[in-house]
């Protein structure tokens, strides 16, 4: 007896020490070790439930062999343990109703933190971060939220504190680390800066594209940060070259001087941009600000005409940008990201001044030539005004125009400018529309290609192609520029092999720009199919082939001219790609008339193209060829001409595949039962070979998905 009394004492005491612990866990500053101590008291609450319950029936039990002194001891010390544990249970409950209400309360805050973020002021941003941390200091969207802003105010000791508070309360918070990188690479801590963002990467693998950029940030600073060290060291060497450039600078940041002194000037510091310390120096001598800033060289850029003294200082100021990002990263970001600069470039390339536009064009050109050049012209520069300014250059028959055009591919791959296009396409698309609109016989055609393949390339993603197939103006520029063509198919193949590529991207998309515009196409591809050359043939097929399911009328016409026979031409020596293009056009023609599967029947004796395609490997070859035999089967007694074929075993088997094509099995159970119907003997060897429960389970399969 005196054994369970002490028992139940040690216990008590336990609990008042585990409790007491938990209480003081709950109440400490760590919102992470806070947390910990809620969800243990409330798994420790379950089994104080159970254990309570347990302790009733034995302290009954014992009622019946112990005094009832000795009984009413142990009872209040059980009481003062259930009261104790009923307090602290209260106490729990208290808290999570005022963490919801806490919740509701910071995320409030956070909503009117990242307003006052969008708008700037980073100080009333900090504000309401710092009052919702008040109301739940382990919100870790707060304190990544509040470590941008301090970021912004350059704050950057601070920004760090609040990334690892984040961490604290997830190990795995991404953005922290970002943040953190961020601003130890302000911080100039480039190694830990890198590890920052490389632990993001060991987190999430699927954001590899931008650890990527991050990282680049980081080895470019660092360059830079080097490039700017021996430059000083340079300088306070007492060099001349260094001295002059210090010099040169100082004095050409003084107002007032005639334009002649100023491009004097420019051009000697040009020729002093020799190597890369140099080039660092007119940085670290805020080279950029004093040449841009200056109001004379300023009212230049605007007032240039061909032949004055404003021309030559635009040209020399673009000739010593040139030499001084000459292998100069630093130098090249600093130039993009200067104030103005974004509108200034574009500007400066579409200038009516010919020597203007070839030396702002050359200068990015030697931008783009590295990948964080060319982030730089697609991240800040007004795109909308750079397109148009560089299919401008088509009115030049020289190699400008290349170039130009050069350019626009170098940009075009890039993921970033894809996504921008996609999203800023209706301002671009009247300058495309005017590539369009103009005569290949007076346009320089290699550039001009170019630019086609560029837009058919571009128009590959959806979103482009129901912009560009919407637009009327676009639709019929595409169709009088292939008319242009077709006067001389050998002369303009280079302008029309792309062209044709573009408009198959449109024709993908329906309804097409109107009836009258996808007849016209038509008819002028069923024209290009009397083509020599190979390339325009298939793509001819391919528009064609997409252009044809429009109309009945587009039909009829193009049985008129020959597309079947030109089509089972192709199918015997063409490729994939006009194989494919020509067997859709045949399953067309047949499905929408009598005459057109008349023609395929007389042209291929026996099905013999037909049956060898029902063994490609191609689905989409199958599942048109299993479409245009089973089309076939309705003209009277052709079916009977196969009795001595296995074509019921063929198509069965493919009726009952795993294609990934669904309509392979559905057009080739199509087929199956279009032949038994017009032959009964094909039903019995169908009823043999276990047909119909075949039939029945791949229809099944296919309605089912």
């Amino acid at each position: 007896m005196a054994d369970n009394q002490e028992k139940d004492l040690q216990k008590f005491l336990k609990n008042v020490d585990e409790i007491t612990s938990l209480i003081q866990d709950m109440n400490s500053e760590d919102p992470v070790l806070q947390e910990k101590a809620v969800l243990k008291t409330e798994k420790r609450l379950l089994f104080t439930e159970e254990d309570q319950e347990g302790d009733r029936c034995r302290t009954t039990l014992n009622k019946t062999m112990i005094s009832p002194p000795q009984a009413s001891t142990k009872d209040a010390d059980e009481m003062n343990s259930e009261a104790f544990l009923a307090f602290v249970e209260k106490d729990a409950k208290e808290r999570a109703k005022r963490r919801r209400e806490n919740r509701v309360l910071a995320d409030a805050l956070k909503e009117k933190g990242n307003e006052a973020f969008v708008r700037g002021d980073y100080e009333t941003a900090i504000l309401r971060y710092s009052e919702g941390l008040e109301k739940l200091k382990d919100m870790k969207v707060l304190y990544t939220n509040r470590a941008q802003a301090y970021i912004k105010l350059g704050d950057y000791q601070k920004a760090l504190v609040d990334c690892d508070w984040a961490l604290k309360c997830d190990e795995k918070c991404t953005k922290a680390y970002f943040h953190m990188g961020k601003a130890h690479l302000a911080l100039k801590n480039y190694s830990v800066s890198r590890e920052s963002f490389q632990k993001i990467l060991e987190i999430n693998p699927q954001l590899q594209k931008q650890v990527k950029d991050y990282l680049n940030q980081v080895d470019l600073r660092e360059k830079a940060d080097l490039q700017e060290k021996e430059a000083h060291e340079l300088l306070d060497s007492g060099k001349d070259t260094a001295v002059t450039t210090k010099n040169l600078l100082k004095t050409l940041s003084k107002p007032d001087h005639n334009l002649l002194f100023y491009a004097g000037g420019i051009e000697i510091l040009t020729e002093m941009m020799k190597d890369c310390t140099e080039r660092t120096l007119f940085r670290t001598h805020n080279g950029f600000s004093i040449i841009s800033g200056n109001e004379v060289i300023r009212r230049c850029f605007s007032t240039a005409e061909e032949g004055t003294m404003e021309e030559t200082v635009c040209v020399c100021v673009l000739r010593l940008w040139q030499a001084v990002c000459s292998g100069n990263e630093g130098n090249q970001h600093q130039l993009v990201m200067h104030p103005d600069m974004g509108r200034l470039l574009p500007s400066l390339v579409a200038s009516g001044v010919l020597t203007i536009r070839q030396h702002s064009l050359a200068l990015l050109l030697q931008l783009a030539q590295t990948e964080n050049g060319r982030s730089l012209i697609i991240n800040h520069l007004d795109l909308t005004r750079l397109v148009e300014a560089l299919v401008s250059f088509l009115e030049f028959s020289d190699k400008e125009a290349n170039s130009a055009m050069g350019l626009f591919t170098d940009l075009a791959l890039e993921e970033r400018f894809q996504a921008w296009f996609q999203a800023s396409l209706p301002g671009v698309l009247p300058a495309l529309t005017g590539v369009l609109k103009r005569d290949p016989k007076v346009t320089n055609t290699s550039a001009l290609s170019q630019c086609i393949a560029i837009m058919g390339n571009l128009s590959a993603e959806a979103a482009s192609q129901r912009q560009m197939s919407a637009s009327e103006e676009f639709g019929d520029a595409c169709l009088g520029l292939m008319a242009r063509c077709e006067e001389d198919v050998d002369l303009f193949r280079e302008v029309l092999y792309p062209l044709l590529g573009l408009m198959m991207n449109l024709c993908l998309r329906s309804p097409f720009v109107s009836e009258a515009w996808a007849m016209e196409v038509s008819r002028r591809c069923v024209c290009l199919l009397n083509s020599q050359d190979g390339g325009i043939l298939t793509r001819a097929a391919g528009v064609l082939s997409r252009t044809l399911s429009s109309s009945p009328q587009i039909v009829k016409e193009a049985l008129g001219a020959g597309v079947v026979k030109k089509m089972i031409k192709f199918l015997k020596v063409g490729g994939q790609n006009a194989s494919r293009y020509a067997m859709k056009t045949l399953a067309i023609c047949t499905n929408a008339c009598h005459e057109a599967r008349e023609e395929v029947i007389r042209l291929d004796k026996k099905f013999s193209v037909l049956l060898t395609l029902l063994s490609s490997e191609d689905e989409i070859l199958v599942g048109n060829a299993a479409l245009c035999l089973g089309n076939c089967m309705e003209v009277p007694q052709v079916a009977t001409s196969l009795l001595k074929t296995d074509i019921v075993q063929v198509l069965l088997k493919l009726a009952g595949s795993d294609a990934q094509q669904t309509a392979v099995q559905l057009n080739a159970g199509i087929a199956l039962g279009k032949l038994c119907t017009a032959e009964p003997r094909f039903a019995a060897q169908l009823r043999e070979l276990h047909g119909i429960e075949i039939l029945n389970s791949t229809m099944k399969y296919i309605s089912d998905s």
